[in-house]
């Protein structure tokens, strides 16, 4: 649903049961200003990007982990197996 902002103004109390089903868009002067959203689905939004992939960039390790998950864990069993070329490099 898209409103310009003065329906919005004086139509609010259908546009909160509106929001409940979907987002609605809000325009002025011909842009989008604005989504009404319900509390519920801003709250899984909030969740979400607080558990989600948004959360690794503060973590360099982590994405690098992520992106590369086959690479390291092959790297990782084929030392599990051989062992090191080096035992002065263990640092366990």
């Amino acid at each position: 649903m898209e409103v310009i902002a003065t329906e919005a103004k004086n139509r609010l109390g259908q546009m909160f049961d509106h929001c409940q089903r979907e987002p609605a868009v809000i325009e002025q002067s011909g842009r989008r200003r604005g989504v009404l959203l319900s509390a519920a689905h801003c709250d899984a939004l909030v969740a979400a990007q607080a558990a989600g992939p948004l959360r690794q960039r503060g973590n360099p390790g982590r994405a690098f982990y992520a992106q590369h998950k086959t690479w390291i864990d092959a790297m990782n069993t084929e030392v599990a197996h051989q062992g090191l070329w080096n035992d002065a490099l263990r640092v366990w």
